[in-house]
């Protein structure tokens, strides 16, 4: 489709369609908030977890309490190391009494499986890596659920956020019937938005049949294909964690901000006790959302700088915003500099622009009616 293409964790991906065909970053950006915008997100990865001790892996794996999920339900959450830092933040959802699919990041998939495959060892359940089968398409936006429902029989409207169900896609024709009459659907996404991803097989005829049907049925609300840019900066705006950047294998939980998420009163899991100890200890520096005052945009890995010019944090993802028309970023600092209205400075071409500390997610969609 002329996408600008960037190698993105061993993937070729796609940056921003072009302009030609009513693409480019803000305009993809900008669709995803007020219409729908489609995304090929199957660089993704997939764990399956089976058998009859499977919730108590996925219990001991992950922080959030999975034994909550009905089966349809997902939840966020994360498989963390002993010392309460993050393999990687994921998606669990329960599919089936002892079935559960885990979500992961395309960066991560090989250590991930290996990390899970190894921690449930004592468990009496299988572990497999999906990744590999299923191509991943997400249909994100207020409009997203107008463009599915008019591909598959499933009734959308009764999927709840973050719950699953099954349907078949259709219009197809008879020779892949057979291959979508079963397709996983997820009301979850990774723009703050409303939307849909869709789990269809990933031979090439089919992935790319279904694409195209899927921007066939958004032509009438107006979708546009997105990239990694967009979906980069939607993402930003809702302050979604971004592996390697607000979360890694150095930052625990209670410093990425992330403690809604983890349950310490449920049974013991990786990284708990160190957990604990941190939280007695305090932390030394926490996830604000920073809003630029000064002209100057705070890029990943910006220096953040006190009043003498010190260097206090860093920046872990910066951006203009295109759809709050504001320059904005998330950034590590001290806790005594994480007020609300506190400003520093970023260090932007080596001179210090003036930001303010501000209240996060910078952008909130509208519930649902």
């Amino acid at each position: 489709m002329g996408a600008k293409m960037v190698e993105f964790n061993g993937w070729d991906m796609p940056v921003e369609y072009p302009a030609s065909i009513g693409c480019g970053i803000v305009a993809e950006h900008i669709a995803v908030r007020t219409g729908v915008g489609i995304f090929d997100v199957s660089h993704m990865g997939d764990i399956r977890l089976a058998g009859r001790e499977a919730l108590a892996a996925v219990q001991h794996i992950s922080m959030n309490d999975a034994s909550r999920l009905a089966i349809g339900q997902a939840q966020y959450s994360a498989l963390l190391y002993p010392q309460g830092t993050f393999v990687d933040d994921v998606i669990v959802h329960r599919l089936g009494e002892d079935e559960y699919l885990l979500v992961i990041n395309a960066g991560t998939r090989e250590k991930d499986f290996n990390w899970v495959r190894d921690n449930t060892r004592q468990f009496d359940c299988a572990v497999e890596n999906l990744s590999d089968d299923f191509t991943q398409i997400a249909i994100q936006g207020p409009k997203g659920v107008d463009v599915l429902q008019k591909l598959t029989d499933a009734n959308l409207s009764a999927v709840k956020f973050y719950w699953v169900t099954r349907g078949t896609i259709l219009l197809v024709d008879k020779s892949m019937r057979r291959y979508l009459s079963d397709t996983l659907i997820a009301r979850t996404g990774y723009t703050a938005e409303d939307g849909f991803e869709i789990y269809v097989p990933s031979d090439e005829a089919t992935s790319t049949w279904v694409w195209n049907r899927i921007l066939e049925a958004g032509k009438e609300f107006g979708a546009v294909p997105c990239g990694l840019g967009a979906r980069n900066t939607l993402r930003l705006e809702g302050k979604l964690p971004l592996y390697g950047h607000e979360i890694s294998d150095t930052i625990n939980v209670w410093e990425a901000g992330l403690d809604r998420f983890c349950k310490m009163e449920k049974p013991d899991f990786i990284g708990r006790a160190a957990l604990e100890k941190a939280k007695a200890e305090g932390v030394k520096k926490t996830l604000v959302g920073l809003e630029m005052i000064d002209r100057g945009i705070a890029r990943d890995d910006y220096k953040i700088l006190d009043d003498s010019a010190r260097e206090i944090g860093y920046v872990t993802s910066g951006s203009p915003a295109p759809f709050l028309k504001k320059n904005i970023a998330l950034a590590y600092v001290p806790p005594a500099r994480s007020g609300i209205g506190t400003t520093v400075k970023v260090e932007v071409r080596g001179q210090g622009v003036c930001a303010q500390v501000v209240p996060t997610p910078f952008y909130k969609r509208a519930k649902r009616t």
